[in-house]
Formats: structure tokens, sequence, C-alpha cells
């Protein structure tokens, strides 16, 4: 019987840089997210169509697509929090939409200006478009598991906004443990609750306490079929206090690989895009594979 196959996502160019104290170009975030492809990730989430004044890093959105290029069939998604992003993300081509907001209040007005409500609007609104532009949408709903600002979040808080998101027929819906605070036993229960929505989940996992591969792992044993991972473990919330880096890319498909599941992904190119990202970044990255290498030495994914 051939391994259970998980889609995996880099937020790398995205999620990953965006918390960076530097201001990487254009064209070489471009080449990170050709570099990410080349490695056989099947999603790469490239870049944020939001105002460039709140999140410098981000700048030049349009640019960044545009120096991309032909991937083959990889998928590569932008973040869009309102239909102004969506339609400067709908204007570059890209072939997936991701919407993410706060499940609570103070970190949703916080992050994104508005209301859980009025997110939850935005979202249906965007994701019908998309479906209407023939473009993939996903929608994530982030501090799903614990709000700096508002503490512990009620999994049943959490469950009915899944809910009214799986009403308007996403194509992906993931649950975010943005400042990864959560523990496995939490993230079985809430994400079995959500698959059994008919939806399908995802979970955006940081490793700021160091539970996120073990959550990852949690998460696909409650129903989930995609995981979000950075490059290097690169990552953090410009707007949430302390939190760190995601999990990363390479660490998670080496995990998975020797669960015996498929990724797709060549971790031995995967490794080598750490190792470059590391001299453009001129600091060592949080991942720790990229310097450990694969087990055992030579062994091709």
């Amino acid at each position: 019987m051939a391994p259970q196959r998980v889609a995996v996502c880099d937020v790398g160019p995205r999620d990953g840089l965006q918390n960076e104290p530097g201001v990487l170009s254009p064209a070489r975030r471009g080449e990170l997210a050709r570099r990410l492809a080349g490695a056989g990730v099947p999603a790469v989430e490239v870049a944020s169509f939001v105002d460039a004044r709140r999140v410098p890093q981000m700048a030049g959105a349009e640019e960044v697509v545009a120096a991309i290029g032909d991937v083959g069939g990889v998928v590569l998604a932008g973040l869009a929090l309102n239909e102004r992003g969506y339609d400067r993300l709908r204007s570059t081509g890209l072939a997936e939409v991701r919407f993410a907001f706060g499940v609570t209040e103070s970190f949703n007005r916080r992050n994104q200006g508005a209301s859980v409500a009025d997110s939850l609007d935005a979202a249906r609104r965007i994701v019908a478009r998309a479906r209407e532009d023939g473009i993939r949408s996903a929608v994530t709903l982030s501090v799903a598991f614990g709000c700096p600002f508002e503490g512990v979040v009620e999994p049943e808080d959490v469950l009915a906004l899944a809910e009214r998101i799986a009403e308007c027929r996403p194509d992906a819906l993931l649950l975010a443990d943005t400042i990864g605070v959560a523990a496995p036993r939490e993230v079985r229960a809430l994400v079995g609750a959500v698959a059994g929505l008919g939806v399908f989940v995802g979970g955006h996992f940081h490793n700021t306490r160091n539970t996120g591969y073990a959550n990852a792992l949690a998460a696909l044993d409650a129903g989930a079929a995609l995981l979000d991972a950075s490059i290097g473990g690169l990552g953090g919330c410009p707007f949430a206090p302390r939190a760190t880096g995601n999990i990363a890319t390479e660490d998670l498909v080496y995990l998975l690989h020797r669960e015996g599941l498929d990724t797709g992904v060549d971790l031995d190119v995967l490794i080598e895009v750490s190792t470059w990202l590391e001299d453009v970044l001129g600091r060592r990255l949080e991942g720790q594979l990229y310097r450990a290498g694969d087990f055992p030495p030579g062994a091709r994914s």
C-alpha cells in the first residue's frame, strides 16, 4: 500500500520573512520561492498583499510573483486580509488566496483593525469571489489555541467560527497556533472536531514552546491533511508579542518521512535551501536538520 500523502505548504517567503529585522528585495524573495519549488515543496505562500507601511518586509508583492516565473505544478499562494488585497492578488495570477483572521477580538483588532464578525464576513466574500475567479481559497483561524492578549481560547468558540467558514466551502480551513501554546491533546480534539465538519483541514504550528512538531503529528492523527511550515524555522507575528518561529519545513519533512509518510519533497535539496538562506540572512536559522543532515548520511528522499 502506498504511504499516506501529506501536503506541506512552505510559508517562509511570507510568514517566515515578515518578522525579520531586514527587508529582502522582491527578487530575492522570488528566488527563495523558486528554490523551495525546486525542492518539490507542493505549495508555497509567496507574498502578502497588505499595506507595506504596516509590514515593510512584504512590500512589492506583485514584483515577488513576477520574479518567481514558472514553477510547474507547485501551488503558489498569497495572503490577502481584505478585498483590496484580493484584487491585487488576483491581478498577479496566483493560484491560491489565503485569508487569515484571529478568533479573538483583541488579536484581530490589533492584527487587522477589524472585529471578528467583520473579518468573518470578509472571509466569506473572498472565498465566494475566489470560487467565481477559479482561484483556490484557504481560510486560517489564527490564535486558535491561545491568544497573547486574552489568554486561553475556548475550543467551542473556535468551532463555532469554523462552522461558519465551512458553510462557504473554502478549499482548506487551517487552525493556527500562532503563539505556540498548544499541546497534542488540544490539537487532536479541535482538529478532529473541525474535520467532522467535512472540510479539508490543515494545521499551522509555531514552535515557541517546543511543541510544534508533536502538534503537527497530532493534527495528522486527528484528520488534518495539510501542514504549514517555514524554511529554517523562520517566522513569528509582528502583532503577537513573543511569538517565535514556525516549525521548520526541513525538520518537519524529515519527521514525516521517518514516520513513513509521503510529502513529495526532496529533503537533500530542501536542506540546501536552508544553507543558502542562512548565507542570505547572515545568521544561524532556528531549524536543526540543515545543520545535522539527513539520516542515514547520503539518504535520498
